[in-house]
C-alpha cells in the first residue's frame, strides 16, 4: 500500500528562529488528516527536538515524513560531525552544545532522550565526520 502522505523539509543550519518550521507544518497537516491528537503531539515533539539538534550540531539537514495507515515515520538526516557516543548522548542532561547555544535556552541535553521518549521506535545511524540519520516511528 502506498503512503498516505510524504513530506520533505530542509532544516536550515544555525537559524534558531526557523527551527521548528517543519514540525509545525507536519502538525498542521496531520490535524487536517484527522490523525489522533496524541500521535500528533508525539510526532511534533520528537521532530522539533530533532530539528533543534540539527541546527545546534550539524548546520541543518533534511527531514522526510511518511504517513502510513498505521504509523508515521520521520527520517532526519544531516552531514554534521556525527555522534561520538550514542549511548552517552541518549543520557538525559548530557550535552555537547556550546555555551552560546545554552545561553539561548537550548542544549539542555534532552533532545535525543525526548526523541526516544515520544516515539515508539528510534534508530540512529551515525558516522564521525560523515553525519547522522535518525529514524523515528510513531504508531497511530
Amino acid at each position: 500500500m502506498a503512503a498516505l502522505l510524504t513530506l520533505h523539509y530542509d532544516v536550515p543550519g544555525d537559524d534558531f528562529t526557523r527551527a521548528g518550521e517543519a514540525s509545525s507544518d507536519v502538525k498542521k497537516k496531520l490535524k487536517a488528516l484527522g490523525v489522533d491528537p496524541e500521535a500528533i503531539r508525539k510526532v511534533a515533539i520528537a521532530m522539533y527536538e530533532g530539528e533543534i539538534n540539527m541546527v545546534i550540531h550539524a548546520h541543518g539537514g533534511t527531514v522526510t515524513v511518511t504517513v502510513e495507515p498505521d504509523h508515521i515515520q520521520m527520517i532526519l538526516a544531516d552531514t554534521g560531525p556525527g555522534i561520538p557516543n550514542v549511548e552517552l548522548a541518549m543520557t538525559e542532561g548530557y550535552s555537547t552544545a556550546p555555551d552560546e547555544v545554552r545561553n539561548l535556552g537550548f542544549g539542555a541535553g534532552m533532545g535525543l532522550p525526548n526523541m526516544k521518549k515520544y516515539t515508539d521506535d528510534i534508530h540512529i545511524d551515525t558516522e564521525l565526520g560523515v553525519g547522522t540519520t535518525v529514524y523515528m516511528t510513531v504508531r497511530i
